[in-house]
C-alpha cells in the first residue's frame, strides 16, 4: 500500500467511497442529509474543494492502483479570543476505506501520514469530528490518541 496526494483533478475516484460513507450517514440521520447526491455533483464539490490552498486528500493506493481508502484534511489557523488560546491544528475532514479493505491497517496508515505531515509543519493538534453512530471511526481516532473534547447536539423540527 501506498500514500499518495490525490490532486484535484482526480477528485473522480473519490466519489464511490464518498457515497457508501454519505448513505451510512443518511441512513441514521435522515433528517441532516440529503439522500443519494449525484456523482457528477460530488465530483464537482470536491474538485472546487481540493483546490483550496490549506486542504488535502491522500489515497491509500494498492500496488495494482485500487483505491483503499482516502482521507481529507485541513490546516486551520484559530486565532486568540479571550475564552481560547490561538492555535493551528490539522482538522480531518473525512476518511474512508473500501469495504473490501476494513480493519486492515488502511485508516490506521492514513492518519500515520496526516500525522507526518502535522508534525511537519510543526502542527501539534489534529482535531476531527465523528457521528456518534459511526464507533468504526471513534475506534479508529481513539486508537491514534485522539480523544472527545466536546460534544455537539442538535434538535431538528
Amino acid at each position: 500500500m501506498e500514500i499518495l496526494d490525490l490532486p484535484p483533478s482526480q477528485a473522480s475516484r473519490l466519489v464511490p467511497l464518498l457515497q457508501e460513507l454519505h448513505a451510512l450517514h443518511v441512513e441514521h440521520q435522515p433528517a441532516r442529509y440529503p439522500a443519494a447526491p449525484s456523482d457528477a455533483a460530488l465530483e464537482q464539490w470536491l474538485q472546487g474543494w481540493l483546490q483550496e490552498d490549506a486542504i488535502t486528500a491522500l489515497i491509500a493506493e494498492s500496488p495494482q492502483g485500487a483505491l483503499l481508502g482516502y482521507t481529507i484534511f485541513g490546516i486551520e489557523h484559530r486565532p486568540p479570543l479571550p475564552i481560547r488560546f490561538e492555535e493551528t491544528r490539522v482538522m480531518v475532514h473525512h476518511i474512508a476505506t473500501a469495504k473490501a479493505f476494513r480493519r486492515m491497517g488502511v485508516g490506521q496508515a492514513l492518519l500515520t501520514a496526516v500525522k507526518q505531515r502535522a508534525e511537519a509543519e510543526d502542527v501539534g493538534t489534529i482535531a476531527t469530528t465523528y457521528a456518534p453512530f459511526n464507533s468504526a471511526s471513534a475506534g479508529l481516532f481513539e486508537g491514534l490518541g485522539l480523544q472527545p473534547v466536546v460534544t455537539m447536539a442538535e434538535w431538528r423540527a
